[in-house]
């Protein structure tokens, strides 16, 4: 169900939650096109009317005080995990459009729910996934996607710095779903599906617990796609991994490097690599997430995360979290609609 505004107005958003990824939306909206944060809810009310300050926008003590005010057309769901659900059914219930942060369930009953609201509805669901969105994650998918690399054989992502997480409720497990590997991994499976498609299978090793977080702290994780291809990811709260790349792709004909400062890709047999991308900028990332979405629930667009993508997250991190109890490499639930690109033919 599209929204249609007059021609030039912005798409009017509400924000529940003003914790830490708060911060970075209200900054995305600044420079938006086509959006305007025009409310903000938090629990914590001296928070949200702090954060509406700087907004300039108003602010509530509840979601629902935001959503029956009648003055937003789409909300960002912004609140622990554990929360996600019930706000995401609720506001899809009420015909609002949710673009709610990942994961949007600690579990994959409820994502399915989610999705299903979503549909039954014609409401516009997203999970939020900011990497995605990275300009230089964009234009390495067109590398991959042009087949100058070949075959890609080998994916691999680092996200591995140290952060005090004792006193944070991501490592909660009650009300994160776990630790390092649903808060990072979560971005993680996506990108990965992203550039070699639908995952078949998952093993995930935990390192030590060096915080004393009682949650997975350090975790190697490996998958294979159902095109042949193998993903690794390396995650970590605990460590500092000292590297200028988060995104590795090795294919048949050539390597490319996607890195905080700089992104590049070097043929087979060619000494010279090529720069395409001047690294990762997380406020345009969060830009054009809220963008795509907005151009999306106006009927401008194709979502470029829809909730089948959500629900493959939740089933690859899901996945991973019994591969760490059984010790086993584990089978992941296949799904008619899955994001990503098939290997290219030599």
């Amino acid at each position: 169900m599209a929204i249609n505004r007059d021609r030039g107005a912005k798409l009017r958003f509400g924000l529940v939650g003003a914790g830490r990824i708060a911060e970075s939306y209200v900054q995305a909206f600044e420079g938006s096109v086509n959006a305007r944060l025009a409310g903000i809810a938090d629990t914590r009310l001296e928070a949200a009317e702090a954060l509406g300050r700087r907004a300039e926008c108003d602010h509530y003590g509840s979601y629902l005080e935001l959503a029956e005010s009648k003055t937003i057309d789409a909300m960002i769901v912004a609140t622990p995990p554990d929360t996600h659900p019930a706000i995401c059914l609720d506001l899809l219930g009420r015909g609002i459009a949710v673009l709610c942060e990942k994961p949007v369930s600690i579990d994959p009953v409820s994502a399915r729910l989610i999705q299903k609201e979503s549909r039954d509805k014609k409401v516009a669901f997203t999970m939020a996934s900011k990497f995605r969105y990275a300009e230089d994650v964009v234009r390495a998918r067109n590398v991959v996607e042009s087949g100058i690399l070949g075959d890609i054989v080998l994916f691999e992502n680092t996200f591995m710095s140290y952060v005090e997480m004792s006193k944070r409720w991501n490592a909660n497990r009650g009300v994160s779903g776990g630790g390092v590997l649903i808060d990072n991994g979560t971005h993680s499976v996506d990108i990965m599906r992203y550039f070699i498609g639908p995952l078949a299978a998952i093993h995930a090793v935990a390192g030590p617990q060096v915080q004393g977080l009682g949650v997975e702290e350090t975790v190697h994780v490996t998958a294979r796609a159902e095109s042949g291809a193998i993903g690794r990811m390396d995650l970590s709260w605990s460590i500092n991994k000292q590297s200028d790349d988060y995104i590795a792709i090795y294919g048949s004909k050539g390597t490319l490097r996607v890195g905080w400062k700089a992104s590049l890709f070097k043929q087979a047999g060619n000494s010279t690599w090529i720069q395409f991308g001047n690294g990762y900028n997380k406020v345009q990332a969060f830009r054009d997430q809220i963008q795509n979405f907005s151009a999306a629930v106006q009927g401008l667009e194709r979502l470029l995360i829809d909730s089948s993508d959500a629900i493959a997250s939740v089933d690859g991190v899901r996945g991973g979290y019994e591969a760490l109890k059984t010790g086993a490499w584990v089978e992941i639930p296949g799904a008619p609609e899955r994001a990503g690109v098939k290997s290219h033919a030599a």
